[in-house]
């Protein structure tokens, strides 16, 4: 009972961070990314948030149950994206001034390929919804003994209701509040409690086969894989590129970033002992997805145990309603722009968005009650995106020759070619899949580059010129602040 009144709680405590977040919003651009308004802390804080998940969290301490130390790799992959999307690109991705993916392959490349990766990237950014629902419904199941359907309805509800009622500022402060949360029931409450519950690391050596200890047990080719997927992944998803437009300026995208990236390895070690400590507590937990659960109720008193099933969900529910609403703007901007209800000199009508966000959230719970699978639906989402896109963004961001023929039939190429490996090897956790996308996308990208005329020089004007932020974003989400680039 004393788990339940926690949870009770903290709901009631996220959806009313979230309402108070609706008195911020004044125009669209805070809806969309928060008026490109944060600092080092809150920065780095939403954006460890909204990377960290439930794939992240449940999936990453089922990796080290499983597999041992090398259950670290997955999210340490994640935390390497970080690293390198703050380092070589947030700088780049702030001084464009761009609000999705599709927006700066057109200012690239020109109208053309700006439908169709829109429809790719909300695909992805769907599925990262869809992801955060199942662990949302898999953990309030496991913990609570009620059915998964009803659980994932009322985790995808709570996070729907925060996410329409104030946008990104709902999503920023509740992201605030979730990775205190996070932060202290991870690293301060259920790692030590477990390890101490399992006999310290000597009882572990000597209760955990010699593999447990390994960097390689999982797999040269599950390493592999989530490096190319995720690491890659991280550089060109709409819900990381979302959040890094909300840094007051790209010294905070960087700095902030990279700081983000260290707490993610960190997490990623976290999780993986967690994992480890339950093997030696639990030794036959059926379920990878419930030994999170499992543990923490294993090592924890009633209350304790639920402040950190708090803090799996605080970590779930902001991967999700960051997914959501870069799905909603992605939509909006990219694959359905006749639907903008209108435009006022940056302030907008926001019905439109709100009623993307909740037919949105509808369905990836839908999808979730279908799917079930947390690291399947995770690794769908991550192999659509850089096997269909990645050849085509980053690749106009460091090839001048680079054209709309070229972004367009590699990320045709890519994508057919990804999704058609995984259903001829039924295998979705393959890396030849990504590879084979990977490849393909770029021999198509760079033969059609080649073959046919450079970008009209207008084009590349522009982006040159907004790299250098010497032009505004002429877009209907312009900024009251100005150009803030270090």
């Amino acid at each position: 009972m004393a788990d339940l009144i926690v949870i009770i709680v903290y709901f009631l405590v996220i959806l009313a961070v979230g309402l108070f977040a609706r008195r911020m919003i004044r125009t669209e651009q805070d809806f969309v990314v928060a008026g490109r308004r944060l600092g080092p802390l809150l920065y780095g804080g939403t954006l460890c948030a909204v990377v960290l998940g439930g794939a992240s969290t449940i999936g990453g301490v089922g990796l080290g149950y499983v597999y041992g130390l090398s259950g670290m790799w997955l999210v340490f992959a994640i935390g390497c994206g970080v690293m390198v999307l703050s380092i070589c690109f947030a700088g780049t991705i702030r001084r464009l001034r761009v609000y999705t993916v599709g927006e700066m392959l057109e200012l690239r490349y020109g109208a053309g390929a700006r439908t169709l990766s829109g429809v790719i990237m909300a695909l992805y950014t769907l599925l990262i919804c869809v992801v955060s629902t199942i662990a949302c419904g898999a953990l309030l199941s496991a913990s609570f003994g009620i059915g998964t359907v009803p659980a994932m309805i009322l985790g995808g509800a709570v996070v729907l209701a925060y996410a329409t009622a104030g946008g990104m500022w709902s999503v920023t402060l509740t992201d605030i509040v979730q990775f205190v949360i996070t932060t202290v029931g991870i690293f301060l409450v259920v790692l030590p409690a477990a390890i101490m519950k399992a006999g310290g690391v000597t009882a572990m050596k000597a209760a955990l086969p010699p593999s447990a200890f390994s960097l390689t047990a999982v797999g040269a080719d599950a390493i592999l894989a989530y490096f190319v997927t995720f690491s890659l992944g991280l550089l060109i998803g709409q819900d990381i590129w979302q959040r890094v437009g909300t840094a007051r300026s790209a010294r905070v995208a960087r700095v902030a970033g990279a700081a983000s990236a260290l707490y993610c390895m960190g997490y990623a070690a976290a999780g993986a002992a967690i994992g480890m400590a339950g093997k030696v507590i639990l030794p036959h937990v059926v379920s990878r997805d419930a030994v999170f659960s499992a543990v923490v109720h294993a090592v924890l008193p009633q209350g304790a145990s639920g402040l950190v099933i708090a803090a799996a969900l605080a970590a779930i529910m902001s991967t999700s309603s960051g997914a959501l609403i870069a799905s909603a703007t992605v939509l909006r901007e990219d694959v359905w722009p006749g639907a903008k209800a209108g435009v006022g000199g940056g302030e907008a009508d926001m019905g439109t968005m709100r009623l993307h966000l909740l037919g949105l959230g509808g369905a990836a719970i839908l999808c979730a009650a279908l799917m079930r699978d947390v690291l399947a639906a995770l690794t769908i989402a991550y192999a659509v995106l850089v096997g269909g896109l990645a050849v085509a963004i980053l690749g106009g961001i460091v090839w001048r020759r680079a054209n709309i023929q070229g972004a367009v039939v590699s990320i045709v190429v890519g994508s057919l070619t990804t999704l058609g490996t995984m259903a001829y090897l039924e295998d979705i956790y393959a890396s030849l899949p990504i590879l084979l996308g990977l490849g393909s996308s770029t021999a198509a990208f760079v033969c059609a580059s080649l073959l046919f005329p450079a970008c009209h020089p207008s084009i590349g004007a522009r982006w040159h010129a907004r790299l250098k932020g010497a032009e505004p974003n002429a877009g209907i989400l312009q900024s009251s602040s100005g150009a803030q680039n270090d």
